[in-house]
């Protein structure tokens, strides 16, 4: 009995580092064959923040003379690529100067398990530091209302939008699509302008309990507020454009988004409070990565890219 347990435990094993060493190597594969991805996607290069490297970016200009409100979008754990590109564009269409930075540093895949390397891999101080450069950029555009500026994001991107704002204290708003939130009031506090967050109702990474939680978080912390669980929902709902023009919880997401910048970027720029800066170091969340990891590997993530 006890060589039978041992054999199955060595075989358990020897599948466990054969699954490790195929992961790995298929990340490394991914990453040699994702070279100049992002060279071809971005449209400008912007200097890097305190001698950092250059950062690129896909920039959107609407139609007309300035200066517009800005919209900095981030991108999903995949990294900057065309679905991001292709919302920049539509948002861009509204009446807004919209960039959108890679925040990896040259790095963007379809590969979920190298999707999660980027992150782990990603200095959060460092993406704080290429945002700087971004916004820093901004205010230096004559087409820019350097007033308004939102920041923005999808997953990845939603959480480290929350983090940005808690950074930079001159955001006017801050919009959370499906990211992983805080649910610290004392935290929150030092956010500079209203927050929109939106989540999916069937979201394995994120529970419900979680989302109120962040809502109460923000009533406590006295920032104006707006946060939407779409029932039915899984993680990342918005898909693409052409998913939004059909309508459906992906559209009503979008034109909810919408008309929160349209009232705190175009109606209401008195939102915006002087606070001061946080110095607050957001943890790595292992759980919320791990939940995406099975929802993809499993097929209940909304899509792949």
């Amino acid at each position: 009995m006890l060589k039978i347990v041992k054999r199955i435990l060595l075989v358990v094993s020897v599948a466990i580092v054969a699954l490790i060493i195929l992961i790995a190597g298929s990340i490394i594969i991914d990453s040699l064959l994702g070279r100049g991805r992002i060279e071809a996607i971005s449209n400008t290069t912007i200097p890097g923040s305190n001698g950092g490297p250059v950062v690129r970016a896909f920039v959107a200009r609407p139609r007309g003379s300035g200066p517009f409100p800005a919209v900095i979008m981030i991108h999903e754990f995949f990294g900057l690529n065309e679905t991001i590109v292709s919302k920049a564009e539509a948002l861009a269409q509204e009446g807004y100067h919209v960039i959108a930075p890679d925040t990896f540093r040259g790095s963007t895949t379809a590969w979920v398990p190298r999707a999660i390397f980027q992150v782990i891999t990603n200095n959060p101080d460092q993406v704080n530091q290429d945002l700087d450069a971004v916004y820093q950029w901004l205010e230096t555009q004559p087409d820019t209302d350097r007033e308004r500026i939102a920041v923005l994001g999808f997953c990845y991107g939603g959480r480290t939008s929350l983090n940005y704002s808690l950074h930079n204290n001159r955001r006017a708003a801050t919009v959370i699509l499906y990211g992983s939130p805080v649910t610290d009031p004392q935290v929150l506090k030092n956010l500079p302008g209203p927050v929109l967050g939106i989540f999916g109702g069937a979201d394995n990474s994120i529970p419900k309990e979680e989302v109120y939680a962040f809502k109460s978080a923000l009533e406590e912390a006295n920032i104006p507020n707006e946060v939407s669980v779409y029932d039915d929902q899984p993680h990342a709902f918005i898909t693409d454009m052409e998913a939004v023009r059909a309508g459906g919880a992906q559209g009503q997401a979008w034109a909810q988004m919408l008309a929160f910048i349209e009232k705190y970027l175009k109606q209401d720029p008195e939102a915006h409070q002087d606070t001061p800066a946080s110095t607050y170091q957001a943890p790595f969340d292992w759980c919320y990565y791990i939940a995406i990891m099975f929802e993809h590997a499993l097929g209940t993530a909304s899509h792949w890219h």
